[in-house]
């Protein structure tokens, strides 16, 4: 099968891996750009950087069956028992996981982490990135929402990420510099912007992205996904 990366608008996005396994992260497929699509299928993996609800999105509702496996920090992982789901397995930061074939590692974002519901503020751990080793030993990083942060070189130097899914929106996560910086960091073949043009707010866009790469980091190719738009890599 071909391995592919398919954007869903905001940080969501399904990675079909060499042996067709569905694996979505940040499933938040209701958000203001995302594409119009029936409900998918069960997700055979979903992945959870961490509790904001732009982030945790559409988990309960996608995750109800066992054979869906969701993966997220502890705190996530006790909350979402706790709202029903079957089959969470929780994690913590620099651990590596192995479960159908594809191998996780959780690591740092700079970042919060909660969840509000009504009055009251839950919390929500740490807030991570994961890098996804698929079958065949390719490794894609979704760095969720993050700051920039020097130790980005480590998890280019240890895990050598062929892609890495990078926000760029700005106020809340890095903007197109800082991101560009990543990329020097990180080293990936292809870098695919995330987290901009949802909200107002979140400025960063994608040509001053494409234009800090060229001048920071011209090794690295920006792929801009629109949403519902796949990747092959």
């Amino acid at each position: 099968m071909a391995r592919e990366i398919t954007f869903f608008g905001h940080s969501a996005f399904r990675v079909t891996s060499d042996a067709d396994l569905s694996i979505w992260i940040d499933p938040w497929l209701g958000n203001p750009s995302a594409p119009d699509a029936p409900p998918p299928e069960p997700p055979d993996l979903v992945l959870i950087t961490h509790a904001h609800g732009d982030h945790l999105g559409d988990c309960a509702a996608l995750c109800r069956s066992s054979d869906t496996e969701v993966v997220a920090i502890h705190e996530v992982q006790q909350y979402l028992l706790g709202k029903g789901l079957p089959n969470v397995t929780g994690m913590n930061i620099g651990g590596t996981y192995t479960t159908k074939g594809v191998t996780l590692t959780m690591v740092p974002a700079l970042h919060s982490s909660s969840i509000q519901e009504d009055d009251r503020i839950i919390c929500g751990g740490a807030a991570a990135g994961f890098v996804i080793r698929l079958e065949g030993g390719t490794a894609l990083y979704h760095a969720g929402d993050t700051a920039l942060f020097g130790d980005m070189a480590l998890i280019g130097e240890l895990y050598r990420p062929e892609v890495a899914m990078i926000p760029i929106g700005s106020h809340y996560v890095m903007g197109p510099k800082e991101a560009a910086h990543a990329c020097r960091l990180i080293r990936p073949r292809t870098a695919i912007p995330m987290h901009f043009g949802t909200f107002p707010v979140l400025t960063g866009t994608v040509a001053a992205f494409d234009a800090a790469l060229r001048e920071i980091a011209p090794n690295v190719r920006m792929t801009a996904l629109a949403p519902g738009e796949t990747l092959s890599f």
